[in-house]
Parts: C-alpha cells; structure tokens; sequence
C-alpha cells in the first residue's frame, strides 16, 4: 500500500480565520478516529493572517477515499462552508520513499540514501 499526503491552504477573510480553526477541533479529532489516518492537522499560517495549512496523511488511498466519503469530510466541509472560504488549494500525493531529511551524522540533505548525490 501506498501512502497518501494530503497537502494544501484554506483562505478564509482574516477576521474570521481562528473562529473556524476552534470550531473546527471536534471535527478535527474525529477525523482521527478513522482508518488509516496517520495525521489530520489544520493550523493558522502566521504569515499570512486568513490563510489555514492543511496536511494530513492517509496509510491507503482506499481510507483516504473513505474518509472523504464519510461524516467527518462531510461535516468539516460544511462547517468550513460557512466562514466563506476566499479560496483554497488541496493536493494529494502518493508517497514511494520515506526517509529522514537529517542524515546519521546530522547533515540535512534533500537526497535519498539510493541516489547518486550525496
């Protein structure tokens, strides 16, 4: 099985961003009682005063699938629907590599142990 990483903003009008991030945590919470949900977050972006970072990642596309089929997507959906979202961009990825970005001798890399750059 493939994982899934779900990656992308919500914009909402400033005034109203944190109203729907605390309104949001039940919603939030249940997400992570489902199959497969390894990690459901939505946060404020402090550099940017109406915009919310949205990541979650999914053990399988069938549980992503069925979350988004499920209460807790259609709940959220609704709930966020209602602070008039501005815009919004949500991307999905299919993940064939995991690896730590810190090396064992500490140094950060952008490449995998299996390619040639080291």
């Amino acid at each position: 099985m493939t994982r899934i990483v779900v990656s992308g903003i919500v914009e909402f009008p400033p005034e109203v961003r944190d109203e729907a991030l605390i309104k949001s945590k039940e919603l939030i919470k249940g997400a992570y009682t489902e199959q497969g949900c390894i990690h459901y977050l939505w946060t404020a972006d402090l550099n940017h005063p109406g915009r919310v970072v949205v990541y979650e990642e999914w053990e399988c596309a069938d549980d992503l699938e069925a979350h988004l089929q499920g209460e807790w997507y259609r709940n959220m959906f609704g709930h966020l629907a209602q602070f008039n979202i501005v815009n919004a961009e949500i991307n999905k990825f299919r993940i064939d590599r995991k690896e730590p970005v810190y090396r064992e001798n500490g140094v950060a890399t952008a490449y995998f142990t299996d390619e040639d750059k080291q």
